[in-house]
Order: C-alpha cells, then sequence, then structure tokens
C-alpha cells in the first residue's frame, strides 16, 4: 500500500510528501537523542540523573514550542511558522556538535526541542486545512507515518554513524534539514483556508479565549485528557522497553535489531489508522486503538517469554502509534481556522507535560523495586482514561468541512 496513492489530487500528494519529510527529519533528531545519550554519558562520564536532566529539557522545549507556534501560526500563517520551526530545530542539532561541556548542550537541546515542538502540530494543522474533506484524516495519519521513517533514519545512524565518527557526527546530520527548509519555502503554499481569514487578525487574548469558549470547552477539555494520556503512556512505555526487557533477563533488548522491529510495527498501524479514520470515523479510530494499546500494555507488563514481549511490544508499537495519527488527524478539526493552531498547539503543549513526567515516574518506581507489570498497569489505566474521554466528551468530525 503506498502512502502516495492513497490521496488523488496531485496537489494534496505533494503537501504531504512536502510536509511528511519535515515530520521524518523531527522523529530522527527526537529517535537519535535516544541513542546519543548512551555514547554521552561513556565521553563524560554522566550519571543518570544528568542524562534524565537532558532527555527532559529537550520535552520541556518541545511543549513551549508546541504552544508558541501553535500561537503563532494563527497570526503570521502555517508555512512560515512550519519553515521557522524546522530552521530553529536543525540549527540547534548542528550546533550540538560543537557542544564543549554538559550546560551549552542542555541549552542546545532545549532550543531543539523548541522547534520540534513547534513543527508538529503547525504541520498537521497545514495538511489539515489544505486536502479535501474527504481524505483529510487518511492524510494527516499519513503524514504522521512518517514519524516511523524518521525513527529508522536514527537507528540507521546510531548502527552505522556513531561507534565509527562518534556522536558529535550525528548531531551535524540533524543540521541537515536547514537546508530541506530553504526547499520547502519555495515548494509549498499557506493553507487555503488561513489565506481566506488572515485579513481580518484575532488577537492572541481571544485565540486563548476562543479555545475555551462554551463553544468548544467541552473538546478542548477531551483533547488535553488525550493528549496527556497518549503522551504519558507512549514516552513512559517506549522510553523504557529496551531497560525493561533487561530487568526481566532478556539480552535481545539493546540490539539494533530489536528497536528496527518495533519501529517496523509502527508502519502497519498507521496504515490501518488511515484507512478506518475514514471508513468508520475519528473517535473509532481513537477508542479502539486507544484500548488495544491499554492490553497490549498488561500483555507487556506480564509477560514471561521472549516470544510473548516481542509480540506484545509489536501490538504495543502497531495500536499506540495508530492512535497517534488518528490524534493528529482529529485535534484541528475540532476548531475553526481562526483558532486552529492555536488550540492544536495547546492541546500539543499539555500534552507534553505527560512526556515529561512520565520517564522521571518510571525511572522512580524501578529504583523503588516496584514491579515491571505494576508499571504498566499505571499505564493501562492511563489510557483506558484517554479512550473514556473521546467516547463521553467527543464528537465525530468524519467527512465534516472546517468551519
Amino acid at each position: 500500500m503506498s502512502q502516495m496513492t492513497l490521496l488523488r489530487e496531485p496537489k494534496s500528494r505533494k503537501l504531504l510528501f512536502s510536509a511528511g519529510l519535515s515530520w521524518m527529519f523531527d522523529a530522527m533528531d527526537v529517535g537519535m537523542i535516544s541513542f546519543v545519550v548512551a555514547a554521552l554519558a561513556k565521553e563524560w562520564q554522566l550519571g543518570p540523573e544528568k542524562i534524565g536532566y537532558l532527555t527532559s529539557l529537550n520535552s520541556v522545549g518541545m511543549a513551549v514550542g508546541a504552544a508558541a507556534a501553535g500561537l503563532l501560526a494563527d497570526r503570521f500563517g502555517r508555512k512560515s511558522v512550519l519553515v521557522w520551526t524546522l530552521l530553529i530545530f536543525s540549527a540547534a542539532s548542528g550546533l550540538s556538535a560543537f557542544a564543549t561541556g554538559y550546560a551549552v548542550l542542555c541549552v542546545l537541546r532545549f532550543v531543539a526541542g523548541f522547534g520540534l515542538g513547534g513543527e508538529l502540530p503547525v504541520a498537521s494543522t497545514l495538511v489539515s486545512e489544505s486536502v479535501p474533506a474527504k481524505e483529510r484524516g487518511r492524510a494527516v495519519v499519513l503524514l504522521e507515518s512518517f514519524w516511523a521513517l524518521g525513527w529508522i533514519a536514527s537507528a540507521l545512524i546510531a548502527y552505522f554513524v556513531i561507534p565509527d565518527y562518534g556522536w558529535r557526527a550525528a548531531f551535524l546530520i540533524g543540521a541537515v534539514p536547514a537546508l530541506y527548509a530553504l526547499y520547502l519555502r519555495r515548494a509549498i503554499d499557506d493553507s487555503p483556508r488561513f489565506n481566506q481569514v488572515k485579513q481580518a487578525p484575532v488577537s492572541l487574548k481571544k485565540r486563548v479565549a476562543a479555545v475555551w469558549s462554551s463553544e468548544h470547552r467541552k473538546s478542548t477539555i477531551m483533547l488535553w485528557i488525550l493528549w496527556f494520556t497518549v503522551v504519558f503512556s507512549y514516552y513512559g512505555m517506549f522510553l523504557w522497553l529496551p531497560t525493561v526487557m533487561v530487568l526481566k533477563g532478556f539480552s535481545l533488548v539493546k540490539s539494533f535489531e530489536y528497536v528496527l522491529i518495533m519501529t517496523l510495527a509502527q508502519l502497519p498501524g498507521y496504515f490501518t489508522a488511515a484507512y478506518f479514520i475514514e471508513k468508520y470515523g475519528r473517535k473509532f479510530v481513537l477508542v479502539i486503538y486507544l484500548l488495544l494499546t491499554a492490553v497490549s500494555a498488561i500483555w507487556f507488563g506480564n509477560a514471561t517469554t521472549e516470544g510473548m514481549l516481542m509480540a506484545a511490544g509489536i501490538c504495543l508499537s502497531f495500536f499506540n502509534l495508530g492512535a497517534w495519527g488518528g490524534m493528529y488527524a482529529y485535534t484541528p478539526e475540532l476548531y475553526p481556522t481562526a483558532v486552529r493552531s492555536t488550540g492544536t498547539g495547546l492541546a500539543a503543549a499539555f500534552g507534553r507535560i505527560g512526556g515529561i513526567l512520565a520517564p522521571s515516574m518510571v525511572g522512580l518506581l524501578v529504583a523503588r523495586s516496584v514491579g515491571i507489570g505494576s508499571i504498566f498497569m499505571i499505564f493501562f489505566v492511563t489510557i483506558i482514561i484517554g479512550a473514556l474521554a473521546v467516547l463521553v466528551l467527543g464528537k465525530e468530525t468524519k467527512g465534516t468541512e472546517l468551519s
């Protein structure tokens, strides 16, 4: 099944591919830092606390960037903010290669996170506003599928570059998207819907107030719960998967092959979600994929054999990333054009708080000898709450024209 053939209009396919590559570069940078810290820990003799602080700063930057870019994109346009966020994170990534110490690297990773977090909600809003209603959900889920390609790229860089050329070379590769941003500036157009409303821009105060107005308050509460639970569970589970398997006594875990298998399992998760989202609707995809993610979490936490761990890990990856695609497709559809990026960015920013808290929580629980099954029960309950929020508070947007 080709991503591009699922969209009928050549212009839509070009936009999806162009924005998708920026999404891929984003994922590549996020994935690369997880591999780089292992090399840094050895070279700079960093303890677990400093490594945790470094990765957390990246997540804090993503939270701030998501909120700021969402607000700016409703004022200055989706295209310009997308290009600038791409430039910011690629420049910070490239400069990280020349970091002379831990403090400098922390500052640069915060700036990189700012660009990374800002790009994602803006790109999904741009695609959502630029394709026909009957293909809109599918297009955004397929945009999200480029995330898996970025993780594959980061795994390849970790496997082939870092051992021979060091972590600085990996960060230099992260500067490549800056060149792509220059191409993107000419290759894509701004959202036609934004162009219709930009003549009468809404003030920042009114945009934030509109997101929490009586008309949108129910959707905003639902989205903030959804984003928090999905991001919390993803970063809590996936950043700790290799360590969890080591704790269970398996040596397979830290191998390149396992990382690749887990990443490849994301792609069919995205593609099936892209199919079902236009056939059965956004709520169907989110509720079903989240419930199956919850079941997979319990299965993984209580698996006792290598085969069960692999199967549960693949299902976890498949359903969790399919839910991510549905969430990115659903979020922009719940707000009018004048405040769409603001609403999407604020929801994403709130979700990133979960990404900051979860890895630290797991570390504390592991340090206190709490069982893996009990830890994954926390994620089971969290994901169920997200599914219930969509089921009870969400409204279906399949096939509706954006207001």
